[in-house]
């Protein structure tokens, strides 16, 4: 009965058993089932989006647009993300032998997910590391959203390996790790091998050591604790890990790594959201491009664009030397020459000082205002408190101080500083070339350069009143002028400019008063264009660059009472060194997508005939009798350097200085450069001490000295060209007495006394 029983028991569990077969079967089948459906809904986008098959053939990140010179060098960038894409043979081998040998061994081997890699995880738990691959990786750089849950992050992993599948059958293993290398972070700002390369090691990815390569690839695993700037110790442990993966995977031999590994990691370190060539011009410039981005479709941040200037890389280095060169040296002197005193002064007394200065400059300042309403109106204890020490860094020449100030001192001591502005202009196409907009980017952002900032701009405005009276009056720069005081209008308007302490007497030639910076020949000159000779004089200007209703028309305007920039300025002489025709000036040849298609091309600048080449060259003349014998005389009398000795004869150019010293101008031209300086402090009651040190000749002149100079030493694609500017032909020529060849003998035709009120028409 016993074994009967049992016997039974027996076949029942069997026959139970054979039950759950087809309940596992099916189980099975529905978890396949259940699989399958899962992953069609995910490719669907049934638990969010997901790529299509454009979006991977054509995946789109945030790309830098770069700033480039006109020879092709790159200038700077513009970047959230600094990301440039670059090429499968722009990257070093060793960069991605590190990388397969470091993140997926198996990376040729599989087709975007490693199954042994998943069993290994899910054995050890991920404690004997992860399961992705660089395919994946990849997928989560291109396409996936940061998870809001632990959930999402699992659904996040399968979409990856969705993604990676398809990217292994659409793209070679090269081009899927060339995508990866311009993906993936080294930085919060540096994204992508080659903004990596050019940040730690200042080079392009191509030309990568093996051992820099391990460096940045080692970065990967956490880019703040293996970043070689801030942590050289870990930075160097994790290096010498992905050389030994090298020589376990067959890319590094033993003897190399063993002669490697000790070595410390040397940078070349260079952060570019504050390096690179023409900081102030590239403030100015991505103002123009976000708008141009704007109408066009495009992100100036995020787009890839490539935008070629018209800078001339050299000619730009040259320039920004010149600025520092010259600008450390009047500084010192300036500081000198005030000593303990105060250098903001009265117009009408440069020895007195202006009271609670610095006061008025904070009143002015967010800082003030913040404290003004801590305080509830208290000044006593707002000035109070900007007068406590805290800790700073201040600008020097030297290079950065970290010091202790209050702020008030800090702001004293800012006003103190002297700055300049510096732009070189073709003229035979309007292309500027170089473009320094003060002494200092990281300290002093104000560009003194660009059209919205002006400042009073003294006797270099005379040529425009010299080509004018040319045009109109036609007369001679040999006629004879009485160097004696003159008044413009009656009664109570009536104006009588000074020159300068001058006693006066006897005649100057009309050459001679713009070689001098007379300021009586130039009244007189104003004088003889009539009643309206402002007008005439503000028509002519606008042609030449300088926006309209700008210039105010009174007769002191000829001795350049009006505020005009750097850029308005250069602008205004290109005619006079290119046959009488003005050329806008501008600074973009052409803009490239991130596909290398030209979106955007600078064919033909605004110009304007303003001038005929026989009166454009007559003015030519008369500019370089400045730099020959006036008050520009230091640039070829031996003063600045027997270098600039060759200068002497070809080269014109004028000086300007403006009433009590507050700004020094220089403007140079020759037959393929006009060039324009401006020096002065921020704010025009800050002065020289005394007129020697503060003219043009002494402030300006030396930076325009000093660019010229080292062109003419230095070796450059750039080629300066100073022969004099050719004679008009086909007019014949007469020799005049004062030594200028004019076109013909019924060139001059008008009594230059003679007050004509002539029509606005008249300019032509």
């Amino acid at each position: 009965m016993t074994s009967n029983k049992s016997s039974d028991k027996e076949v029942k569990k069997k026959k139970s058993g054979f039950r759950f077969i087809p309940r596992i079967w099916s189980l099975a089948f529905g978890a396949l089932i259940f699989g399958l459906l899962f992953f069609v809904l995910l490719t669907i986008g049934f638990m969010g989006s997901m790529p299509n098959i454009k979006q991977l053939e054509n995946p789109k990140n945030a790309l830098s647009s770069e700033v480039l010179s006109e020879d092709g060098k790159l200038l700077g960038k513009y970047y959230l993300q600094n990301r440039t894409k670059i090429s499968y043979k722009e990257i070093a081998k060793s960069t991605v032998d590190a990388l397969v040998s470091t993140e997926d061994e198996r990376f040729y081997e599989h087709s975007g997910i490693d199954a042994r890699a998943i069993a290994r995880a899910l054995k050890g738990m991920g404690k004997d590391g992860g399961a992705s691959t660089l395919t994946q990786q990849l997928a989560k750089n291109l396409f996936s959203e940061k998870p809001k849950s632990k959930f999402m992050r699992v659904i996040q992993k399968f979409k990856e390996w969705i993604i990676a599948v398809r990217l292994e059958k659409r793209y070679s293993k090269d081009e899927i790790l060339t995508m990866y290398l311009n993906t993936v972070p080294f930085t919060h700002i540096s994204w992508g091998i080659d903004a990596a390369s050019r940040e730690f090691f200042n080079k392009a990815p191509i030309d990568l050591k093996l051992e820099e390569s391990a460096v940045l690839i080692g970065m990967l695993k956490a880019n703040t604790a293996y970043n070689p700037k801030r942590n050289p110790k870990g930075s160097k442990k994790r290096r010498n890990i992905v050389l030994a993966q090298m020589v376990r995977n067959g890319k590094l031999s033993k003897e190399e790594y063993d002669q490697i590994k000790g070595q410390d990691i040397v940078l070349d370190y260079h952060k570019e959201e504050y390096e690179g060539k023409a900081s102030y011009f590239r403030d100015y410039l991505a103002k123009f491009m976000k708008s141009w981005s704007k109408k066009n479709g495009y992100n100036l941040y995020k787009s890839g664009l490539k935008i070629y200037t018209t800078l001339d890389y050299d000619l730009q280095k040259k320039a920004e030397t010149a600025v520092h060169t010259h600008m450390r040296t009047l500084q010192k002197e300036f500081l000198k020459s005030w000593g303990k005193s105060n250098p903001w002064t009265y117009i009408t007394n440069r020895y007195k000082e202006i009271p609670e200065f610095v006061e008025k400059a904070f009143r002015r300042t967010h800082q003030y205002q913040v404290l003004k309403r801590q305080f509830k109106g208290d000044e006593e204890k707002v000035f109070a408190k900007l007068k406590e020490p805290i800790p700073m860094t201040v600008f020097s020449y030297n290079g950065p101080i970290d010091t202790v100030m209050s702020p008030f001192d800090s702001m004293s001591m800012a006003k103190k500083i002297l700055h300049a502005g510096f732009i070189a202009v073709s003229p035979e196409n309007g292309n500027v070339k170089a473009w320094v907009g003060g002494v200092n980017h990281e300290f002093f952002k104000f560009d003194h350069v660009n059209t919205g900032v002006r400042r009073q701009v003294g006797s270099t405005f005379k040529p425009l009143v010299y080509a004018t009276v040319l045009d109109i009056n036609k007369t001679s720069p040999c006629s004879m002028w009485p160097n004696e005081p003159v008044t413009i209008g009656h009664g109570p308007t009536a104006w009588r400019p000074g020159n300068g302490g001058s006693k006066g007497g006897g005649e100057l030639m009309m050459k001679d008063g713009l070689a001098y910076s007379n300021n009586w020949i130039t009244a007189r000159l104003m004088k003889s264009l009539g009643p309206r000779g402002p007008q005439l004089v503000i028509k002519f200007a606008e042609r030449v660059g300088i926006q309209k209703n700008r210039i105010e028309p009174i007769p002191s305007i000829c001795l350049g009472t009006v505020e005009l920039s750097p850029f308005e300025m250069a602008g205004s002489f290109i005619p006079f060194v290119n046959k009488g025709l003005w050329i806008e000036p501008n600074f973009i040849a052409r803009i490239e997508d991130a596909n290398g298609n030209i979106v955007y091309e600078n064919t033909e600048p605004k110009h304007d005939q303003v001038l005929s080449e026989e009166k454009a060259y007559l003015m030519y003349k008369m500019l370089t009798g400045v730099v020959e014998k006036g008050t520009g005389k230091r640039l070829t009398d031996g003063r600045m350097g027997p270098t600039l000795r060759k200068l002497k004869g070809v080269a014109g150019g004028k000086t300007g200085t403006t009433q009590g010293s507050a700004d020094g101008w220089f403007i140079g031209v020759n037959r393929n450069l006009v060039a324009v300086t401006w020096v002065g402090a921020d704010d025009p009651s800050v002065r020289f001490r005394n007129g020697r040190l503060g003219q043009g000749a002494h402030m300006a002149l030396p930076i325009y000295a000093n660019f010229m100079r080292s062109i003419l030493e230095g070796k450059q694609t750039f080629k300066l060209d100073l022969n004099m500017i050719d004679k008009p032909t086909g007019n014949g020529g007469i020799m005049t007495d004062c030594g200028i060849e004019v076109p013909d003998e019924d060139f001059f035709n008008i009594d230059p006394d003679e007050n004509k009120d002539l029509d606005l028409d008249d300019l032509g």
